[in-house]
């Protein structure tokens, strides 16, 4: 199961794609602990409650703190990355990611200490951001590098269902944890999962240590064409692609308000929904994602990366003006489903595939830099949606827009802009690994199986 097209080298795709995906779990696991604290929690115990609300905008900010840090990330992780090899940030990311977020629950809380302790908070947020910010795009390198020309999108998308387990991790966690009594809950329940990620500092080392770098980036080394300044590079020959993926990007925004806005607004006193059938719903959705997600990656192979994407970048938004109805009629079935449809099947299907459509915009010289600064800048502006959102069902309401509709025609709007930027993008599911990226890359069939 290797790239027979010439002059390819002999790749591992299964060991880099169950690496990616074991990593990526661990690593969003600690990662979206963080969202269902924010939601549930942290506006009780680092902000001001006095104002419940205004305790509620910073809770769910801090949340979108780690966005704006990553694309700052990106920007050091993808030279890194580029100029010294996919593995080394592989295993950065996971040892940083798990020890700021084991800190996290050793913070002391605002009683005890004041203003410190969010600022302290934000701060270790920011440490994740940075994390992230390289995570998804090394592994993503790594996975579409090892893997045959014909089946990129299957092995990449190994990254996006190792990042759905760890989201099922997380709120599977927190589910027990949120049925405490509210004193319990305030003072040690909650510190729980974040102590657990104690784990992935050790779990990253032992994983992704023995991992082979890929045969793409070995070739660029042994040509002496590894660029010293990647990012000068990447921003003279693929400007374009960079701005296309941060568009495209902005299609997280189904992600995030799915998960911490409206699992907030579901259990806030307006609407009054039990926190933990809430998060169950979040575990069923993650749980169908990780069948829908190969299966839609799988198709990507045969019939193209872009009408795969556009599936979920239209039919997202619909899904959500569905999802959000159904929590305000308050009828737990219709809840299930709807959130099964809308994150588990609709949203996969761009979900499961972006690892390869953004990863083949890119050729091997700058792939891990282009990938990460334009997702992680589209990331940042999904995880201040969550923020946005929380404003726009505010009295004062946002830009003209009110209510949880409001809300639906604002992931509507994003959405909109990241099916524009892949609708217009090159399709590159035929191209030969070692000519992506390329003015010249040929649309040449795919190997056989």
């Amino acid at each position: 199961m290797t790239d027979s097209s010439p002059g390819a080298q002999q790749g591992t795709p299964r060991k880099a794609a169950v690496a990616a995906w074991i990593g990526s779990a661990l690593e969003y696991y600690d990662f979206f602990i963080y969202g269902s604290a924010a939601a549930l929690i942290f506006s009780k115990v680092f902000f001001d409650d006095s104002d419940p609300t205004t305790a509620t905008l910073q809770s769910l900010a801090s949340f979108g703190v780690a966005y704006a840090a990553r694309p700052v990330g990106a920007f050091f992780l993808g030279h890194v990355g580029d100029r010294f090899g996919r593995k080394k940030i592989m295993v950065f990311t996971l040892v940083l990611m798990g020890v700021s977020t084991f800190l996290i629950g050793c913070l002391p809380t605002r009683d005890q200490i004041g203003g410190l302790a969010p600022v302290l908070l934000v701060l270790l947020r920011v440490l994740q951001g940075l994390s992230a910010a390289g995570e998804q795009a090394s592994a993503n390198s790594m996975t579409l590098e090892h893997a045959p020309a014909d089946r990129r999108g299957y092995f990449t998308s190994f990254t996006l269902n190792g990042t759905q387990f760890g989201q099922i991790l997380a709120t599977f966690v927190f589910i027990p944890v949120a049925a405490l009594p509210e004193e319990q809950l305030l003072s040690w329940g909650w510190r729980v999962p974040f102590w657990l990620s104690v784990a992935v500092a050790v779990a990253g080392w032992i994983i992704r240590r023995k991992l082979e770098e890929t045969p793409a980036f070995e070739q660029e080394v042994a040509k002496g064409t590894v660029p010293k300044m990647p990012l000068a590079v990447l921003f003279r020959d693929h400007w374009s692609s960079v701005l296309r993926v941060v568009g495209a990007a902005l299609i997280a925004t189904v992600s995030t308000i799915f998960t911490v806005w409206a699992l907030n607004y579901a259990t806030s006193d307006a609407i009054g929904l039990d926190r933990a059938t809430m998060l169950w719903v979040g575990v069923a959705a993650n749980a169908v994602a990780l069948v829908a997600i190969p299966l839609w990656a799988r198709l990507s192979d045969r019939i193209g990366r872009r009408p795969v994407f556009l599936v979920g970048a239209v039919g997202s938004p619909i899904m959500i003006f569905a999802y959000l109805a159904a929590i305000n009629s308050k009828n737990y079935p219709l809840i299930f489903l709807v959130g099964i449809l809308t994150l588990g099947v609709v949203y996969s299907a761009s979900n499961g595939i972006w690892p390869s459509l953004y990863g083949e915009m890119f050729s091997t010289r700058v792939r891990l830099s282009g990938m990460a600064i334009g997702t992680q800048i589209g990331f940042a502006i999904a995880g201040f949606a969550v923020a946005s959102a929380a404003g726009i069902v505010s009295p004062e309401g946002w830009l003209g827009l009110q209510g949880w509709t409001g809300v639906g025609i604002f992931t509507a709007i994003l959405c909109a802009i990241s099916a524009i930027a892949v609708a217009t993008a090159r399709e590159t599911y035929r191209i030969p690994t070692e000519e992506l990226g390329l003015a010249g890359g040929s649309a040449a069939p795919s190997p056989s199986r």
